[in-house]
């Protein structure tokens, strides 16, 4: 039987989101590429850019996933508060890697915020509590088919996350 650890959802700052990626916030146009800017890496296959609808799902999360070939740019698009469930990317080029239990974050982002993952962090979401979200999107053409490595928590460390806005 497996148990539900409460995650509460922090606020996303560029601090406390650096071990999983870039917190992109706006700024003035103009200025050079800086520590705010995401390092992408789309050298491994097509970038894919679009806009992903998703329904409302629920905030216990049983799976965590990772995209090993690609970073991943995720933001709300048309505004609202979404969350999400992250553990670092450690050991991106090992297929046997798993996600650290015990360093599993859930982080609350703005409407006008995007997050940049680096290759490999593991992520559940985006979670959101409206029925329905759209959010920009930026992986591989083929990501979603052939580089999404998913873990069941349950399975493997006997529980699951609940998210708490």
């Amino acid at each position: 039987m497996s148990t539900i650890r409460r995650l509460p959802a922090l606020p996303a700052t560029p601090e406390t989101v650096a071990p999983y990626g870039t917190l992109i916030r706006p700024r003035p146009d103009g200025g050079a590429f800086g520590p705010e800017d995401a390092r992408l890496d789309l050298s491994r296959g097509v970038p894919r850019f679009y806009i992903m609808r998703l329904s409302r799902r629920p905030l216990l999360v049983r799976g965590i996933t990772r995209h090993v070939r690609v970073t991943q740019c995720l933001a709300a698009c048309g505004g609202g508060e979404w969350m999400i469930l992250l553990a670092p990317p450690d050991a991106p080029d090992d297929p046997a890697a798993l996600p650290d239990p015990a360093r599993l974050a859930a982080f609350r982002l703005g409407p006008r915020e995007a997050l940049a993952l680096h290759r490999g962090t593991w992520h559940a979401g985006p979670l959101f509590a409206s029925e329905e979200m759209e959010f920009f999107n930026l992986e591989l053409a083929d990501t979603n088919e052939t580089d999404h490595q998913t873990v069941d928590l349950e399975r493997r460390f006997g529980f699951a996350v609940e998210v708490a806005p």
